[in-house]
């Protein structure tokens, strides 16, 4: 059964996501800011510094299988999401391996993983012709806003979920279970 908790709050988080702008004031949703939630990549990167050892790839492989869900129900194109955010959790695990898990370092991995994935779902929307707004607006309008955001839901989260992370990790890693 504790196989199943991570799964089941990454797909509670898919679905929150969907409703999450209707939680938001409706003055910051009528002005040119574009706030996008990536909930299920800030649990990501938690995942990846407090979950993961360094040999070993779960948040990578949950990055795989919960982008392409978001691909699926939110997006029109198979596969960005699941690109970005497999890429950035990757480049997040390679980064973790030089630093010591905490809430400054979180913050820092989660702005880099933020800033990669929706740079990369930006750029991969322009070459499909998707979109076509300029980096200067899109950096104001889109970027900042959906880190700033971002990075508040992760300082929220991280009181709530750090120390069930690391107990999970560790006793995956004492138990040598598999998913």
């Amino acid at each position: 059964m504790k196989r199943l908790y991570l799964p089941l709050i990454l797909f509670l988080f898919l679905v929150f996501e969907g409703v999450a702008l209707d939680l938001l004031p409706a003055s910051l949703l009528t002005g040119d800011l574009m706030i996008v939630p990536h909930w299920i990549l800030i649990l990501l990167v938690l995942m990846t510094v407090f979950y993961d050892k360094e040999t070993t790839y779960y948040s990578f492989m949950y990055a795989l299988i919960f982008g392409l869900l978001i691909d699926v129900v939110y997006t029109g194109i198979l596969g960005v999401y699941m690109f970005s955010y497999a890429f950035a959790i990757y480049v997040i695990h390679m980064l973790n391996k030089m630093l010591h898990g905490n809430i400054h370092v979180s913050i820092l991995l989660g702005t880099v993983a933020l800033g990669l994935s929706d740079i990369a779902i930006h750029v991969i929307y322009m070459v499909a012709g998707i979109n076509d707004m300029a980096w200067a607006d899109y950096l104001m309008a889109r970027l900042l806003p959906t880190v700033i955001s971002n990075l508040v839901f992760l300082i929220v989260l991280y009181p709530i979920i750090v120390k069930r992370l690391t107990f999970w990790g560790q006793e995956q890693l004492t138990r040598g279970n598999t998913l």
